[in-house]
């Protein structure tokens, strides 16, 4: 099992690889912010992101069952 983290930039604990973040390309962040950083690059907003999330979530728990 890897190590916990903490995500510097929403408080997040995880134990999954990082993210890097794309604001300086050397800040390891949690997925979710990252998968937000990309989803804001394309200028979506925090409504639809927390919908792409809840898919990637979903999708994630129908896999470990």
């Amino acid at each position: 099992m890897m190590e916990q983290r903490k995500c510097p930039k929403c408080g997040m604990t995880y134990s999954v690889p990082p993210a890097l973040s794309r604001l300086d390309n050397k800040t390891k962040i949690c997925p979710d912010c990252g998968t937000r950083e990309a989803l804001e690059s394309i200028g979506m907003k925090i409504e639809d992101q927390d919908k792409v999330l809840d898919t990637i979530h979903g999708a994630l728990r129908n896999k470990l069952n």
